[in-house]
């Protein structure tokens, strides 16, 4: 990756209207205000939304971007605007490069025309020569697994066999940029498998891709960088890991995250906060190493404890317990304490996790506390390439092939 910004965007802004009338002729128009005045009137000032709201966005050449988010949250239009599919009403973007885009199922095929017809002609509008087509279709094809449909019009071809001729020359007619909308949302397991090989392909070539997915494992996988868009502006942009995890959390929690949790009077003690010690991101949240690593966990302590008993454990995203531990006869004098755990490391599949700690005064509970924010394990991947081999634990190891001593 290279530090050549080639797509750049600087306060976009996207309004449309909503719920604009389809029969707009002056007797549907008649109509309307006979059976109901006031509506008709109401109708006359249309009500508009914001899909995007000052957007700023940098891609560098080179890099895999992620663009994640609710359903709704403005990704596609993102997409459509950087490929000068739809005008934004503020703001502007530049793209510096030859871009294929693949926002829809067959965009830009032209249904009257054939697989072969329509892959020349969308080499010739990415700019392409037809020597350069023709030295790359028998590629597309054998992708695509179109041969024996490949001169049948793209009209009669099934939603599965337009996605496929789709991504194929959308992949292979190497375009400098390439924006990607949920395209491996569409077609069987087998093709989505090709689909994510031919992307980390592009990646590994130095092209750029911007690709929108609700499935974050292929995010991981894939990008560099994620972007996530709510509600039409940018929440969060960093590390994969890191904003991947972040959004998990946030979406499973119901955007409880860093908000008060239900809890007891806790008059005795209470615990206030936690935080990874020595954290290399600058967010004590956040775990980005498989080195060791220290836990903290601070509670006031307002009267002392004397043979107390204090839990902790560690819960996944789908509350499977981790790892707990507990210490009895813990003595707690008055003042604030930090209960410290000291770890090897945490090998942790990327994700969001929680810590649970508890203190008990003897038979008497203290304090009860899921802490927040939940912890961001934002580090390297050790995993199978294949999500359904995906375990609970991270850990790194290494492979050799050997004769037996």
């Amino acid at each position: 990756m290279t530090g050549t910004v080639v797509i750049e965007a600087v306060g976009l802004g996207k309004r449309y209207r909503r719920g604009v009338p389809v029969d707009t002729g002056l007797r549907h128009a008649l109509e309307r205000f006979v059976r109901s005045p006031l509506s008709a009137l109401r109708g006359a000032k249309m009500e508009t939304f914001w899909a995007l709201k000052d957007v700023a966005l940098e891609v560098k050449e080179g890099e895999v971007l992620g663009l994640i988010g609710r359903n709704g949250a403005g990704k596609t239009t993102l997409l459509k605007i950087l490929s000068r599919i739809t005008r934004p009403t503020e703001g502007w973007a530049e793209i510096h490069g030859r871009v294929g885009s693949l926002l829809e199922v067959g965009t830009g095929f032209h249904p009257e025309l054939t697989g072969r017809e329509n892959t020349f002609l969308s080499g010739a509008i990415l700019g392409m020569g037809k020597a350069e087509i023709e030295r790359k279709f028998d590629e597309i094809v054998a992708f695509a697994e179109l041969e024996r449909f490949i001169d049948t019009p793209v009209k009669h071809y099934s939603s599965g066999m337009y996605v496929r001729l789709a991504f194929a020359v959308a992949a292979h007619l190497e375009p400098e940029i390439l924006l990607v909308d949920e395209v491996l949302a569409v077609g069987d397991i087998n093709f989505q498998k090709k689909c994510l090989g031919k992307m980390g392909d592009v990646a590994r070539a130095g092209r750029t891709v911007v690709l929108v997915s609700h499935q974050l494992n292929q995010i991981r996988r894939l990008c560099h960088r994620v972007v996530w868009i709510d509600e039409g502006s940018v929440r969060q942009d960093g590390p994969t890991h890191e904003v991947v995890s972040a959004y998990e959390s946030a979406m499973a929690s119901g955007e409880r995250n860093g908000g008060p949790s239900a809890r007891g009077t806790g008059s005795k003690a209470r615990f206030v906060r936690w935080e990874i010690a020595d954290s290399r991101g600058g967010n004590p949240q956040v775990l980005t190493t498989l080195e060791p690593v220290t836990i903290k966990i601070a509670i006031e302590i307002n009267q002392t404890i004397r043979h107390g008993h204090h839990g902790i454990a560690l819960r996944n995203l789908d509350q499977q317990l981790i790892w707990a531990w507990a210490a009895d006869d813990v003595d707690l004098p008055v003042g604030t304490r930090e209960l410290c755990y000291t770890f090897p490391m945490l090998p942790l599949r990327p994700g969001p996790y929680s810590w649970h700690v508890s203190l008990y005064d003897e038979d008497d509970l203290v304090d009860y506390w899921d802490c927040l924010p939940e912890m961001i394990v934002a580090t390297e991947t050790h995993q199978h390439r294949s999500d359904e081999w995906n375990g609970i634990l991270n850990i790194p190891s290494r492979f050799a092939i050997q004769e037996p001593k």
